[in-house]
């Protein structure tokens, strides 16, 4: 397992495993609004896994680099929500083509005939992970 993890990247907190010169869970947070539109802090919290703090300081990166804003919840005059700018967007779908490239190329050199094997494994790796 940790040689995978190195081997994949993971292990390195300023870019992303597809080489993206942007901290890990900012990308992550990138594809969860972009694939939501806008989020609570709190779900965005559980999505990633991350505390509220520090889910609270992962938005305030975005917000400092343009990428999203907080808006405040239509359904509840406490709650807060986070969307992506314009540019956060933009930015989002330049990681999004980059991970399709890196995980395509990864997927390649897997021969042909264990490529759904794998990606099995990883669905039960995930799911074992999930349940710990």
């Amino acid at each position: 397992m940790s040689r995978f993890v190195r081997a994949f990247g993971l292990h390195q907190p300023d870019q992303t495993p597809c080489g993206q010169p942007i901290p890990t869970s900012e990308a992550h947070a990138l594809g969860e609004l972009a694939r939501d539109g806008a989020l609570r802090q709190s779900e965005l919290a559980h999505r990633l896994r991350l505390e509220k703090s520090t889910t609270s300081r992962l938005v305030t990166q975005l917000i400092t680099r343009g990428w999203a804003e907080r808006t405040p919840a239509p359904d509840d005059g406490r709650g807060v929500l986070v969307r992506l700018t314009q540019h956060g967007t933009n930015a989002a779908a330049r990681l999004a083509e980059a991970r399709a490239k890196r995980f395509s190329a990864v997927l390649d050199r897997v021969p042909e005939g264990e490529r759904a094997d794998v990606l099995r494994a990883l669905s039960i790796l995930t799911k074992a992970i999930d349940e710990t």
